[in-house]
C-alpha cells in the first residue's frame, strides 16, 4: 500500500513540477517567438491548402461545364436520329399508301 501512496505523490509531484515549469516557459519571450513562428507556419500552410482548394475547385467547374457540353451534343444527336427515323417511316407510309392506290 506505501508503494501506491508513493507512486500516487510521484506522479502528483510531476505534475505540480512539469505544471509550475510549463507556466514559466510558456510566458518567456522564447516561447512567445516560437509560437509566433508556428502560428506563422500554419498561416501559410492554412493558404497553400486554400490555393489547392480553389485550383480543384475551378478544375471541377471546367470537368462539370465540358460534361454538360458532350451531354448536350449527344442529346442532339439523338434527338436529330430520332426526327430522321420519324421522316423515314412517314416516306415508307406514304409510299406503302400510293403502292396500296396503285393496286386498287
Amino acid at each position: 500500500m506505501a508503494k501506491w501512496k508513493m507512486g500516487k505523490l510521484g506522479w502528483f509531484l510531476g505534475g505540480v513540477l512539469a505544471g509550475t515549469a510549463g507556466a514559466a516557459i510558456l510566458t518567456s519571450e522564447d516561447a512567445k517567438k516560437v509560437y509566433t513562428h508556428c502560428t506563422a507556419a500554419v498561416m501559410r500552410g492554412r493558404d497553400q491548402v486554400m490555393k489547392q482548394v480553389n485550383i480543384v475547385r475551378e478544375n471541377c467547374e471546367d470537368i462539370a461545364q465540358d460534361a454538360a457540353v458532350i451531354n448536350e451534343e449527344r442529346a442532339e444527336k439523338r434527338r436529330a436520329q430520332e426526327i430522321a427515323d420519324a421522316a423515314a417511316e412517314a416516306v415508307q407510309e406514304i409510299a406503302d399508301d400510293a403502292e396500296e392506290e396503285a393496286q386498287s
